[in-house]
């Protein structure tokens, strides 16, 4: 006869959990490549999809500087 509910569901669980297991990794890695500003102080790195008021709360509250002297190369994209 066939299984229980229990042990259909267990089995379920896990092959799903098999198949989701490689996609973490690669959504780190892609995490890692993707921050690319740096700040030249203290060389904390921020994704590059960070705005302006973000990195001016960075340099003003733990340099006490301008974005301009904290992220030199830092050019902020209008796109939304």
């Amino acid at each position: 006869m066939g299984g229980g509910n229990g042990a259909k569901a267990a089995q379920k669980r896990a092959r799903n959990k098999e198949k989701a297991a490689p996609a973490a990794k690669s959504q780190l890695k892609s995490n890692s490549a993707a921050m690319n500003i740096v700040c030249v102080t203290c060389k904390q790195t921020f994704l590059s999809t960070s705005r302006a008021p973000q990195l001016t709360l960075h340099a003003e509250n733990k340099h006490n500087a301008t974005l301009a002297q904290c992220f030199p190369t830092f050019t902020p994209s209008d796109a939304k």
